[in-house]
């Protein structure tokens, strides 16, 4: 057995449409509803270019598959960050500035990675990482 990849992320959210728009914004991703035997007013899935369902937002009030209590704001319990294989570098840092999102930046020259991290609406904290940029 072998991880292939990160599938997706599930968030829980106070503010559906809010943390739906976060995404849309940051990431240029496209918004749609969940699966059909989903309602639409709980759940909305963030699909990259190549038709891939990156991220899960749910409304609090969802009932999930594997139901726990969960909380959104500044922490999220063990999950300390997600972290996302992304490229050019300058347009997200553009981006994130027009957005007026407080983000860190960290170089580690020696493998040629350049990483940003900042926090999402819900308090998830996002690494992204620049291989060879």
């Amino acid at each position: 057995m072998k991880i292939n990849a990160l599938d997706h992320v599930n968030i829980i959210t106070d503010d559906l449409e809010g943390t739906s728009r976060f995404f849309v914004d940051i990431f240029d991703l496209d918004l749609r509803d969940g699966p059909a035997h989903l309602s639409p007013e709980h759940v909305k899935w963030l699909y990259d270019d190549n038709d891939r369902a990156i991220f899960h937002i749910n409304a609090k009030e969802m009932q999930q598959a594997y139901q726990r209590e969960t909380q959104s704001g500044p922490t999220t319990g063990a999950i300390h960050h997600v972290a996302l294989d992304c490229s050019d570098h300058k347009a997200f840092i553009r981006r994130l500035e027009e957005h007026d999102i407080d983000y860190r930046m960290n170089d580690i020259a020696s493998i040629k990675l350049k990483q940003i991290f900042f926090a999402e609406t819900n308090g998830v904290l996002l690494e992204l990482n620049f291989r060879g940029e």
